[in-house]
Parts: structure tokens; sequence; C-alpha cells
């Protein structure tokens, strides 16, 4: 993976300056954001002020999905050429992308619990996010496992990163079924407001609002995993570990016997 390609990953003062202009892009759209949901943007006509929560829980599923597409679109990276450059961005995709799944489904709950009554619903939109929750869950449990099992470092060592890799990739497949259980399934969530143009337009106040903070949300995470990335980076660099390409296991191989 060329350097000229992830400067915001790159541990040099180019790399260290475009995450600081990314850290102030972030925090510009994070207060515009938070100015116009709780200020500029009215409240819900039915659900009065608790509406206000979709400018949280919006942004992080759809982020969280965002997330998850990194991780597939690095596995298959890694999976075809073998740098393990790609499966650190998996991994960190993944912690990402596991926290704002958490955060949706918290925020989902209280919104639920001001406008349905109950904190949670055997609905098809909430328990297939619970499992796509689990899921990649599960991705990161299986990488402290097999590093564990194989004494390599994760992110550096291939016996841990192909397995995760398959991993990652079949995780996704519950992505799709989370957006669309609620066309599939009879269900209490609302569907699509912004991306349905057959059901009554949002005031555009409202999807102002909502658009910063998904564009605050998405800058914020990718400061994230570009942080994460680097700190791996690091870590496996401090192991002494060898290469980021190629098709052994990641291990330096031992010095010639001069």
């Amino acid at each position: 993976m060329p350097t000229t390609t992830v400067d915001l990953t790159a541990d040099n003062p180019r790399g260290a300056h475009a995450r600081r202009t990314t850290a102030w892009i972030a925090a510009g759209l994070a207060t515009a954001a938070g100015f116009t949901g709780a200020l500029l943007a009215p409240a819900d006509a039915a659900q009065g002020q608790a509406q206000r929560l979709m400018y949280l829980h919006v942004p992080a599923a759809w982020v969280a999905y965002l997330a998850f597409a990194a991780v597939l679109a690095a596995s298959v990276a890694h999976l075809i050429n073998g740098d393990l450059r790609w499966d650190r961005v998996a991994r960190a995709g993944a912690e990402i992308g596991v926290v704002l799944t958490a955060v949706a489904i918290g925020t989902g709950s209280l919104w639920g619990h001001l406008v349905w009554g109950t904190w949670w619903a055997w609905d098809p939109r909430l328990v297939s996010t619970a499992l796509l929750l689990l899921a990649y869950t599960g991705y990161l449990a299986l990488r402290r496992a097999l590093a564990e099992r194989t004494g390599g470092p994760d992110g550096g060592d291939r016996r841990i990163s192909r397995p995760a890799a398959v991993a990652g990739i079949a995780g996704f497949l519950l992505v799709p079924v989370v957006h669309f259980s609620v066309l599939w399934w009879r269900s209490l969530h609302q569907q699509a407001t912004i991306l349905a143009p057959e059901r009554p337009p949002i005031d555009p106040r409202m999807a102002l609002a909502l658009l910063l903070a998904v564009a605050a949300a998405s800058t914020v995470a990718l400061l994230a995993l570009a942080h994460r990335v680097l700190r791996l980076e690091r870590r496996v660099a401090a192991t002494g570990e060898a290469p980021t390409t190629g098709t052994g296991t990641g291990r330096r191989s031992p010095a010639p016997v001069r």
C-alpha cells in the first residue's frame, strides 16, 4: 500500500498534519451539527423532543455500515495481495463499527422507550442489528484467540489475518439484512425518510441537521480509523515483525549465519 495513498496513517509530519486538519474539520462539522440539531431544526410534530435522538442514532448506524464496509474491502484486499496493512485497516474498522453499532442500539433503545414505551422489542431491525454487533464482536474475539494461540502479533501475522479476513467478509452479509429488514419483514422501526421519495418530505432544517451529523460522524470515524491503524503499525514495528507484503507468516526470517 503506497504511503501516498494513506497520508492519514503515515507516521511522518505529513501524516500528522493531515490528521490535525481532519480533526479540525470534524470539530467544525460536529459543532454545526450540534447547533443545527439542537436549536435550528424543529421538534417532530408526533414524537416531540425525543426525535432529536435521530441526530445521534442515524449517524451512528450509517457510519457503522461504512466501518464494516471498510472491513469488507480491506479483508478482500488483504486476501488478494497479502499486504498486512489492509489487515490492520480491517481490524480498526471492526473496532469502530462495533462501538458505533453499540451506540446505535443504545440510542435506539432510548428512543424506543420514549416513543414506543419499551426499551426493547423483538423487532427485525433491532434483532438483526444485535446479531451484527455479535458477529463483529466475534470477529475481534477470533483475532484475539488466534493471537494467543499462535503467539504472533495481531495485525502482523498471516496466521491471524487470513482467517480473520474470511470472518470479516462473512460478517458483512448481515449489513444488507439489517438495512432492508424494515422492508422484508413487518417492523415497528421507521423506514427510510430522506432516501424514500414516496414518503412525506422531511423538514429541510431536519435534513440539514441530519446530513451534518452524518458528515461529522463519518469524519470522526475516519480520524479514529487513521489513529488506530497508526497505533497498530507502531505496535507491530516495535515487535520487530517484518514484511507487510508477500505470502509468509509475517514473522522476520532468521538472519543468515555468517
